[in-house]
Protein backbone atom coordinates (compact mmCIF):
# COMPACT_ATOMS: atom_id res chain seq x y z
CA UNK A 1 0.00 0.00 0.00
CA UNK A 2 1.21 3.32 -1.42
CA UNK A 3 1.65 6.30 1.61
CA UNK A 4 2.82 9.36 0.50
CA UNK A 5 4.92 10.85 3.81
CA UNK A 6 4.19 14.73 3.65
CA UNK A 7 0.10 14.76 3.01
CA UNK A 8 -0.81 16.82 6.67
CA UNK A 9 -1.60 13.33 8.33
CA UNK A 10 -0.64 11.97 11.84
CA UNK A 11 3.20 10.81 11.56
CA UNK A 12 5.39 8.93 13.61
CA UNK A 13 8.77 10.64 13.29
CA UNK A 14 12.03 8.68 13.47
CA UNK A 15 14.67 10.85 14.39
CA UNK A 16 18.29 10.36 14.31
CA UNK A 17 20.31 11.99 17.14
CA UNK A 18 24.14 12.85 17.65
CA UNK A 19 26.12 9.78 18.11
CA UNK A 20 29.21 12.14 19.85
CA UNK A 21 29.45 15.72 18.93
CA UNK A 22 26.40 17.80 19.28
CA UNK A 23 26.40 19.29 16.37
CA UNK A 24 25.66 16.44 14.44
CA UNK A 25 22.18 17.30 14.51
CA UNK A 26 20.51 18.71 11.80
CA UNK A 27 18.20 21.38 11.38
CA UNK A 28 15.12 19.90 10.37
CA UNK A 29 15.56 17.28 13.37
CA UNK A 30 15.58 19.84 15.82
CA UNK A 31 12.11 21.51 13.93
CA UNK A 32 10.43 18.50 14.62
CA UNK A 33 11.53 17.51 18.39
CA UNK A 34 9.96 21.08 18.47
CA UNK A 35 6.37 20.23 17.01
CA UNK A 36 5.72 16.71 18.14
CA UNK A 37 3.21 16.15 20.94
CA UNK A 38 5.83 13.73 22.55
CA UNK A 39 9.08 12.24 21.98
CA UNK A 40 9.35 7.81 22.80
CA UNK A 41 12.74 7.60 24.13
CA UNK A 42 14.83 4.67 24.56
CA UNK A 43 16.67 6.67 27.55
CA UNK A 44 14.25 9.89 29.08
CA UNK A 45 17.38 10.94 30.79
CA UNK A 46 20.10 11.20 27.71
CA UNK A 47 17.29 12.78 25.66
CA UNK A 48 16.17 15.16 28.19
CA UNK A 49 20.51 16.37 28.33
CA UNK A 50 20.01 16.67 24.39
CA UNK A 51 16.86 18.49 24.57
CA UNK A 52 18.25 20.77 27.62
CA UNK A 53 21.14 21.50 25.29
CA UNK A 54 19.21 22.97 22.71
CA UNK A 55 16.82 24.40 24.87
CA UNK A 56 13.68 22.47 23.87
CA UNK A 57 10.56 21.36 26.30
CA UNK A 58 8.78 18.22 25.58
CA UNK A 59 6.95 15.45 27.17
CA UNK A 60 9.04 12.51 27.19
CA UNK A 61 8.44 8.70 27.13
CA UNK A 62 10.67 5.59 27.71
CA UNK A 63 10.36 3.02 24.68
CA UNK A 64 12.70 0.28 24.91
CA UNK A 65 12.34 -3.20 24.00
CA UNK A 66 10.81 -4.35 27.07
CA UNK A 67 7.88 -1.75 27.34
CA UNK A 68 7.21 -1.15 23.02
CA UNK A 69 3.91 -3.21 23.41
CA UNK A 70 3.04 -1.19 26.33
CA UNK A 71 3.59 2.26 23.99
CA UNK A 72 1.15 1.06 21.46
CA UNK A 73 -2.18 2.15 22.48
CA UNK A 74 -0.69 5.45 23.79
CA UNK A 75 0.91 5.66 20.05
CA UNK A 76 -2.60 4.78 18.76
CA UNK A 77 -4.63 7.12 20.98
CA UNK A 78 -2.55 10.39 19.92
CA UNK A 79 -2.32 8.97 15.88
CA UNK A 80 -6.54 8.81 16.26
CA UNK A 81 -6.23 12.50 17.78
CA UNK A 82 -4.33 14.18 14.90
CA UNK A 83 -1.29 14.31 17.25
CA UNK A 84 2.48 13.67 15.66
CA UNK A 85 4.89 11.65 17.80
CA UNK A 86 8.81 11.26 17.54
CA UNK A 87 10.90 8.50 18.02
CA UNK A 88 14.51 8.77 19.26
CA UNK A 89 17.60 6.27 20.70
CA UNK A 90 20.25 7.41 23.09
CA UNK A 91 22.06 8.09 19.94
CA UNK A 92 22.31 7.77 15.96
CA UNK A 93 19.68 6.46 13.79
CA UNK A 94 16.78 4.45 15.64
CA UNK A 95 15.62 0.71 14.56
CA UNK A 96 18.90 0.36 13.31
CA UNK A 97 20.30 -1.79 16.60
CA UNK A 98 18.59 0.43 18.86
CA UNK A 99 14.80 0.09 19.68
CA UNK A 100 11.78 1.49 17.74
CA UNK A 101 11.15 -1.21 14.83
CA UNK A 102 8.11 -2.76 16.59
CA UNK A 103 6.62 0.67 17.02
CA UNK A 104 7.17 1.91 13.08
CA UNK A 105 5.46 -1.41 12.30
CA UNK A 106 2.79 -1.22 14.28
CA UNK A 107 1.62 2.30 12.65
CA UNK A 108 2.27 1.74 9.06
CA UNK A 109 -0.14 -1.22 10.19
CA UNK A 110 -2.14 1.18 11.36
CA UNK A 111 -2.15 3.31 8.17
CA UNK A 112 -0.95 6.10 9.33
CA UNK A 113 2.50 7.49 8.26
CA UNK A 114 6.20 6.48 9.03
CA UNK A 115 8.73 9.16 8.31
CA UNK A 116 12.65 8.33 8.65
CA UNK A 117 14.83 11.32 8.87
CA UNK A 118 18.03 11.13 7.44
CA UNK A 119 20.89 12.15 10.59
CA UNK A 120 23.79 10.74 12.02
CA UNK A 121 24.80 6.94 12.34
CA UNK A 122 28.02 5.30 12.86
CA UNK A 123 28.11 2.80 9.83
CA UNK A 124 28.69 4.94 7.18
CA UNK A 125 31.03 7.18 8.79
CA UNK A 126 33.39 3.92 9.45
CA UNK A 127 32.40 2.68 6.21
CA UNK A 128 33.72 5.53 3.96
CA UNK A 129 36.76 6.32 6.40
CA UNK A 130 37.66 2.65 6.54
CA UNK A 131 40.31 2.45 3.37
CA UNK A 132 38.34 -0.87 2.51
CA UNK A 133 36.12 -0.93 -1.08
CA UNK A 134 32.45 0.64 0.33
CA UNK A 135 30.50 -1.14 -2.51
CA UNK A 136 28.52 -3.27 -2.06
CA UNK A 137 28.55 -3.29 1.69
CA UNK A 138 26.05 -5.64 4.30
CA UNK A 139 25.74 -4.00 7.71
CA UNK A 140 25.67 -6.79 10.32
CA UNK A 141 24.82 -5.27 13.43
CA UNK A 142 25.74 -7.04 16.57
CA UNK A 143 27.21 -10.64 16.68
CA UNK A 144 26.14 -13.15 19.25
CA UNK A 145 27.90 -12.41 22.39
CA UNK A 146 28.32 -15.90 23.13
CA UNK A 147 31.23 -17.39 21.43
CA UNK A 148 29.63 -20.40 19.99
CA UNK A 149 26.92 -18.81 18.16
CA UNK A 150 29.70 -15.91 17.63
CA UNK A 151 31.80 -18.49 15.64
CA UNK A 152 28.47 -20.05 13.64
CA UNK A 153 27.57 -16.66 12.11
CA UNK A 154 31.08 -15.77 11.12
CA UNK A 155 31.26 -19.48 9.31
CA UNK A 156 28.00 -18.30 7.42
CA UNK A 157 29.41 -15.07 6.86
CA UNK A 158 33.40 -16.20 5.31
CA UNK A 159 32.29 -16.36 1.76
CA UNK A 160 30.15 -13.03 1.55
CA UNK A 161 32.31 -11.06 -0.85
CA UNK A 162 30.89 -7.89 0.03
CA UNK A 163 32.61 -5.60 2.81
CA UNK A 164 31.11 -6.24 6.42
CA UNK A 165 29.93 -4.20 8.78
CA UNK A 166 29.52 -5.08 12.66
CA UNK A 167 28.97 -3.09 15.82
CA UNK A 168 30.88 -4.29 18.99
CA UNK A 169 31.09 -3.81 21.98
CA UNK A 170 34.48 -2.86 24.19
CA UNK A 171 34.96 -5.65 26.34
CA UNK A 172 34.03 -7.99 23.83
CA UNK A 173 35.95 -6.72 20.99
CA UNK A 174 39.41 -8.34 21.37
CA UNK A 175 37.26 -12.47 21.37
CA UNK A 176 35.28 -11.04 18.44
CA UNK A 177 38.18 -9.76 16.25
CA UNK A 178 40.50 -13.09 16.97
CA UNK A 179 37.43 -14.84 16.32
CA UNK A 180 37.19 -13.36 13.06
CA UNK A 181 40.88 -14.02 12.24
CA UNK A 182 40.35 -17.05 12.87
CA UNK A 183 37.70 -18.30 10.72
CA UNK A 184 38.19 -15.20 8.19
CA UNK A 185 41.99 -15.24 7.20
CA UNK A 186 44.00 -12.40 8.14
CA UNK A 187 41.97 -10.01 5.74
CA UNK A 188 41.97 -5.82 5.58
CA UNK A 189 40.03 -4.32 8.63
CA UNK A 190 38.93 -1.00 10.23
CA UNK A 191 38.23 -0.07 14.10
CA UNK A 192 36.86 2.73 14.58
CA UNK A 193 35.79 3.77 18.31
CA UNK A 194 34.20 6.64 19.41
CA UNK A 195 32.79 8.58 16.00
CA UNK A 196 32.42 12.18 16.18
CA UNK A 197 33.51 12.42 20.11
CA UNK A 198 37.13 14.23 21.06
CA UNK A 199 38.67 11.10 21.16
CA UNK A 200 37.76 9.11 17.90
CA UNK A 201 40.59 6.95 16.85
CA UNK A 202 40.25 4.55 13.62
CA UNK A 203 42.88 1.25 13.68
CA UNK A 204 43.49 -0.08 10.17
CA UNK A 205 46.09 -2.74 8.61
CA UNK A 206 45.66 -6.82 8.61
CA UNK A 207 43.83 -8.12 11.21
CA UNK A 208 46.91 -9.34 13.09
CA UNK A 209 48.31 -6.10 13.00
CA UNK A 210 44.91 -4.43 14.10
CA UNK A 211 44.74 -6.96 17.64
CA UNK A 212 48.23 -5.66 19.15
CA UNK A 213 46.42 -2.52 19.13
CA UNK A 214 42.88 -2.54 20.48
CA UNK A 215 43.79 -4.63 23.52
CA UNK A 216 42.29 -1.88 25.75
CA UNK A 217 40.05 0.19 23.65
CA UNK A 218 36.72 1.82 25.32
CA UNK A 219 33.94 3.70 23.48
CA UNK A 220 31.44 2.47 21.42
CA UNK A 221 32.99 0.45 18.47
CA UNK A 222 32.49 0.02 14.78
CA UNK A 223 34.21 -3.36 12.77
CA UNK A 224 34.91 -2.86 9.17
CA UNK A 225 36.61 -5.72 7.07
CA UNK A 226 36.75 -6.55 3.46
CA UNK A 227 34.78 -9.35 2.13
CA UNK A 228 35.97 -12.90 0.68
CA UNK A 229 38.07 -11.97 -2.66
CA UNK A 230 40.03 -14.87 -2.34
CA UNK A 231 37.23 -17.48 -4.02
CA UNK A 232 38.18 -15.29 -7.25
CA UNK A 233 40.55 -18.08 -7.99
CA UNK A 234 38.18 -21.06 -7.22
CA UNK A 235 40.64 -23.30 -5.88
CA UNK A 236 39.25 -23.83 -2.31
CA UNK A 237 35.70 -24.60 -3.65
CA UNK A 238 33.84 -26.97 -5.90
CA UNK A 239 31.30 -26.24 -8.63
CA UNK A 240 28.20 -27.40 -6.33
CA UNK A 241 29.62 -25.67 -3.24
CA UNK A 242 29.71 -22.68 -5.37
CA UNK A 243 26.31 -22.82 -7.37
CA UNK A 244 25.06 -22.96 -3.73
CA UNK A 245 26.33 -20.09 -2.34
CA UNK A 246 24.62 -18.44 -5.46
CA UNK A 247 21.44 -19.44 -4.26
CA UNK A 248 21.91 -18.75 -0.57
CA UNK A 249 22.78 -15.33 -1.47
CA UNK A 250 18.90 -14.90 -3.58
CA UNK A 251 19.53 -16.27 -6.85
CA UNK A 252 17.77 -18.66 -8.75
CA UNK A 253 18.97 -21.90 -9.36
CA UNK A 254 19.79 -21.66 -13.28
CA UNK A 255 20.91 -17.78 -12.44
CA UNK A 256 23.35 -19.04 -10.07
CA UNK A 257 24.73 -21.79 -12.66
CA UNK A 258 25.24 -18.85 -15.08
CA UNK A 259 27.02 -16.68 -12.97
CA UNK A 260 29.17 -19.49 -11.90
CA UNK A 261 29.70 -20.85 -15.50
CA UNK A 262 30.96 -17.03 -16.52
CA UNK A 263 33.26 -16.96 -13.10
CA UNK A 264 34.66 -20.00 -14.45
CA UNK A 265 34.71 -19.33 -18.15
CA UNK A 266 33.37 -22.50 -18.88
CA UNK A 267 29.74 -23.61 -20.91
CA UNK A 268 27.05 -23.20 -18.80
CA UNK A 269 26.51 -27.42 -19.39
CA UNK A 270 29.44 -28.06 -18.08
CA UNK A 271 28.21 -26.39 -14.48
CA UNK A 272 24.88 -27.47 -15.24
CA UNK A 273 25.63 -31.07 -15.78
CA UNK A 274 28.01 -31.40 -12.34
CA UNK A 275 25.50 -29.71 -10.25
CA UNK A 276 22.35 -32.08 -11.71
CA UNK A 277 24.76 -35.03 -11.66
Amino acid sequence: MSQKSYNNTPTLYLIPTPIGNMDDITVRALNILKEVELVLSEDTRVTGLLLNHFGIKKRLVANHEHNEEKNRQLVKKLLEEGKNIGLVSDRGTPVISDPGFEIAKYVIELGYNVVGLPGATALIPALISSGINPMPFTFYGFLNSKESKRKKELEQLKNVKHTLIFYEAPHRIVDMVNNMKEIFGDRNISISREISKKYEEIYRGKISEVLNEIENIKGEIVVVVEGNHELENFDDIDVIEHVNMFIDDGLSQMEAIKKVAKLRNVPKSEIYNKFHR
